[in-house]
């Protein structure tokens, strides 16, 4: 009777060890999946289930020595499959807020060529949506939702995002997708409809002659490629996007880009003049009420991006290997060495075409180097702002932003000729491990 209840016992641990590997497996194999969907269910191997159905007649140790053998065959072959899902295809978040270059710093993806997938501000229409509905943006829902979003986008489903658009997408094309133009995935041949005449599509490709956006063909195309990139300045707390580091389907990495708050405030006031009409005038009169509204916004805002850069720069388990922090100050004055960086962080070749775009497009003119243009003199947009923003702006900027500031690496500034002392550098040399 006690070696029968040892052998139940024994069995009842290799069928949860069993079938805690098998589970395994199914992720890994999800993973390595070519075409994956978020609709396609894991499918299970059934070697639980056949344990289940014979286990009446697991009475002897041989037939349970067979279960173990066959585990730890299946574990071997799981750790052979780890080198292919670390090398296999890569998920990239550039994450940023307004104003800190990540159009720029976007185009070193969206550059990539064929074997990348790249998604320009996507959450673009959920924050539209769920200010309308609410008179302004819900937090809680907001963090959902863009999570939400971003993970079915990452796996090539865009069903959860075609019901944020609006008007909705009629048998899932739409005239009316977000800068569809500046996602040079969306206007590849692939994803190019017959043109249809008399609809108007305000951000309609450039490069070539198509049609209102077809999702189904969008979706097709992205899970042909071999790597997804999406550029987003609207997710707040890198901790909210957790459960996509955790998702087996997916390997994500994560890049953060920060600019200093001072030069992100003087590009905002000359970008969204309406919105910052108070700081303007703050500007002109030389007095800033430290306690009022908009000050206390850009307090929020500096403290959520520093706290999303502890956690990453902290690198706990989740976010091991997956996080990187990058100045778009160093970006614009090393552009090269930093896309280097970039890409070999991601795992994702670096390719001539996107070095040619980068050479080409960190020299230009005064007179493409537009608000919203991606052509920079990458080096002279650093300095810039010294000579915009009154040295009293600046001094309220670092009082409520200096924990941001000091983590960053950006000098703060004593005196009005100090801040317009271009001999003195405002930027720390400063390495962020990222690895």
């Amino acid at each position: 009777m006690r070696i029968k209840y040892t052998i139940s016992i024994v069995f009842f641990v290799a069928l949860v060890i069993i079938e805690k590997e098998n589970n395994i497996i199914s992720r890994v194999s999800d993973k390595l999946a070519l075409k994956q969907t978020p609709q396609t269910p894991l499918q299970p191997s059934g070697l639980s289930h056949m344990l289940l159905k014979h286990s009446g007649s697991f009475t002897s140790l041989g037939k349970m020595n067979s279960a173990f053998t066959l585990m730890k065959r299946r574990l071997e072959d799981y750790s052979q499959h780890q080198e292919v899902v670390t090398t296999g295809r890569k998920h990239i978040l550039l994450l940023a807020t307004t104003r800190t270059g990540s159009s720029f710093v976007g185009e070193f993806f969206n550059q990539q060529g064929d074997n990348m997938f790249y998604l320009f501000e996507p959450l673009w229409h959920v924050e539209k949506m769920l200010t309308l509905e609410t008179g302004g943006t819900n937090a809680t829902a907001a963090v959902k939702a863009y999570r939400d979003v971003l993970q079915q986008l990452l796996l090539c489903d865009f069903s959860l995002l075609e019901s944020f658009i609006d008007p909705l997408p009629v048998d899932h094309i739409t005239p009316a997708l977000f800068r569809r133009e500046s996602s040079s995935s969306l206007c590849k041949e692939s994803v190019c409809s017959p043109f249809t005449k008399g609809v108007f599509e305000r951000y309609h490709c450039r490069t070539r002659r198509c049609g209102p956006l077809n999702f189904t063909m969008a979706s097709e195309s992205c899970l042909q490629k071999e790597h997804r990139a999406i550029k987003s300045v609207r997710v707040r707390q890198l901790e909210n996007l957790r459960p996509l580091a955790e998702d087996p389907r997916l390997d994500v990495k994560f890049i953060q880009l920060v600019r200093d708050p001072r030069a992100v405030l003087a590009s905002r006031m000359v970008a969204f003049a309406a919105k910052y009409k108070n700081w303007k005038q703050w500007a002109m009169d030389g007095d800033v009420p430290i306690d009022d509204g908009e000050v206390r916004k850009l307090k929020g805002n500096c403290d959520n991006i520093r706290m999303s850069a502890e956690i990453g720069l902290r690198q706990p388990p989740w976010l091991r290997r997956r996080y990187m922090l990058v100045r778009y100050e160093d970006i614009a004055r090393f552009p090269m060495r930093k896309a280097t960086e970039m890409y070999r962080f991601t795992g994702i070749p670096f390719t001539p075409q996107v070095k040619s775009w980068i050479l080409k497009n960190t020299q230009a003119s005064k007179e493409a180097s537009g608000v919203y243009s991606t052509q920079k003199n990458s080096s002279e947009q650093v300095e810039k702002w010294r000579f915009t923003l009154p040295f009293k702006v600046a001094q309220v900027v670092q009082k409520v932003c200096g924990p941001t500031l000091k983590l960053f690496g950006y000098k703060f500034v004593s005196s009005e000729e100090m801040l317009t002392d271009k001999s003195i550098s405002l930027i720390e040399d400063k390495v962020f491990n990222f690895s």
